[in-house]
């Protein structure tokens, strides 16, 4: 799909999750979009990049109330990360009638700084139009390429971590990186992952806090910090297909 367009869904199905379901799938493969057992608070999540900790206001059946999802943009080829995220905050708006306003709420996060040894990190393209890449080739090995401070603590905190990320860097522009690091039980259950107990390999690479550190200079920390929240309005179970 061209870079610059702005899809929506142009067939969407929506049915309630069987009660047997015990899988949970949010998948795209090239122009199609399918999610099984997904609630409104597992979508909202995904297209505005927020934890469940961050939505507030919600009817109850907004956790419990489980959706099948199947749907196909209104514009050639396969969407990029963001233009996914467009499609379903249309969805939500057109099918749950969703409404809501930003706040803003001290909660538990982790901040993100430069380390005191600097940053380690090379500079990425400064072409508007070239998009970042972030993808995992396995549990603790995250790619960058070309993503700014927001895109790679967005990611953290939608994948990986249990808490909010709040980029406090400073850091303008976009960035290149490799992070390798043994995660532990709390981490990526954003993405329905049980992480194995970790091995007495003396080669296994180091935790992520430290890894962050060594590798590419930032710096995380748990504490709390005034983070955006999504105070929802209005919303209703999905019209009918």
């Amino acid at each position: 799909m061209v870079a610059d367009a702005n899809p929506s869904f142009e067939v969407a199905t929506i049915k309630p999750t069987k009660p047997d379901e015990q899988r949970k799938l949010f998948v795209v493969r090239g122009n199609h979009f399918m999610t099984v057992n997904t609630s409104l608070t597992d979508l909202i999540t995904m297209a505005f990049g927020v934890q469940q900790k961050q939505i507030a206001g919600q009817p109850e059946w907004l956790d419990k109330d489980k959706w099948d999802i199947e749907a196909q943009p209104d514009v050639p080829g396969a969407p990029n990360r963001q233009q996914i995220n467009t499609m379903v905050k249309k969805l939500l708006a057109d099918r749950f009638q969703l409404k809501f306003h930003e706040d803003k709420k001290e909660l538990g996060a982790y901040v993100l700084t430069v380390a005191k040894s600097g940053n380690k990190m090379t500079a990425g393209s400064t072409d508007p139009n070239q998009l970042p890449g972030l993808f995992f080739t396995g549990l603790g090995r995250l790619t960058v390429q070309n993503a700014t401070m927001e895109d790679f603590s967005g990611l953290m905190q939608s994948a990986v971590l249990d808490k909010p990320v709040v980029d406090q860097t400073g850091l303008a522009g976009k960035w290149n990186f490799l992070l390798k690091w043994t995660p532990d039980e709390s981490q990526f259950g954003g993405m329905g992952i049980k992480v194995p107990p970790p091995t007495d390999n003396p080669d296994a690479p180091p935790p992520l806090f430290t890894a962050i550190q060594e590798q590419i200079g930032l710096k995380l920390d748990a504490g709390k910090a005034q983070v955006k929240v999504l105070v929802i309005d209005k919303a209703e179970k999905p019209t009918a297909n």
